[in-house]
């Protein structure tokens, strides 16, 4: 894309990855406050409730221990939201055919998109982080896990939404798929307790569930310690990731659902 009396040209990947940022950042207040809003609002609820009564981990406060948890639960979901959401739209209003139509490969068509989903992850989680800087002097004993693990755990929901709005042809499949994978994943993931507090049984199930990986290696970057390994927590949601963009980059090269 070029405009006459200037140099700078956009590819079709900038294009298309610049659409979707402007499609969550144009309204801002429901896309980025409004969840940073609800993440306070546990946080007042949770930490009010349990503060004081409550040490998951010994010489950090619960209140502290509940921020990590509620930051990532963010970036997780909106992530997961924002691939889902644009890819839906797109199919219901029939306005796929405009994205479909330019020269672009499945590999940009997913990066892009990606990057979007990444991006609006990272910006709610920095924000509800920045907010509770009211509340608590949250402790960074490793910034580069912290900034590892959001990332990561973002790209491996965004790629998930991205999957989940190829799939669903109507907003109540979608909300299905949200309801009763994404939002049973976050909860039970390690979000308001340590899974230590759990019976073994409960224990062994929790491992199985890959979104406690990123939440537990996130908030292992804020006080260094954690209910796992960050190494294999890194591993698991590496793993994840790369599964995920193998399965998105089949269905996105086959058309599926989108050329139809």
């Amino acid at each position: 894309m070029t405009d006459k009396g200037s140099k700078t040209t956009m590819t079709g990947f900038q294009t298309l990855f610049y659409k979707e940022w402007l499609r969550f950042w144009k309204v801002s207040v429901q896309t980025v406050l409004a969840p940073v809003l609800t993440a306070l609002l546990y946080l007042l609820v949770f930490g009010h409730a349990l503060s004081g009564r409550v040490e998951v981990f010994p010489g950090v406060e619960y209140t502290s221990f509940l921020i990590p948890g509620l930051a990532m639960m963010s970036v997780l979901q909106n992530s997961f939201a924002n691939g889902s959401s644009s890819l839906m739209q797109s199919k219901m209003t029939g306005n796929i055919v405009f994205i479909l139509l330019p020269p672009l490969s499945h590999r940009e068509f997913f990066a892009a998109y990606l990057l979007a989903a990444v991006g609006r992850g990272v910006v709610v989680g920095s924000g509800v982080l920045l907010a509770t800087l009211w509340f608590v002097d949250l402790p960074m004993a490793h910034p580069l896990w912290i900034l590892l693990f959001g990332v990561a755990g973002s790209a491996v929901m965004g790629t998930l939404g991205i999957v989940a709005g190829i799939q669903s042809d109507k907003i109540d499949q979608l909300a299905a798929f949200t309801n009763f994978i994404i939002l049973p994943l976050t909860f039970l993931s390690g979000v308001f307790y340590s899974i230590r507090s759990l019976s073994p049984f409960w224990q062994a199930v929790s491992h199985f569930n890959p979104v406690f990986y990123m939440i537990d290696g996130f908030r292992y970057g804020f006080f260094g310690v954690a209910d796992t390994s960050p190494w294999l927590s890194l591993t698991i949601v590496g793993g994840s990731f790369a599964a995920l963009s193998w399965l998105t980059l089949t269905l996105l090269r086959s058309g599926y659902k989108l050329r139809t």
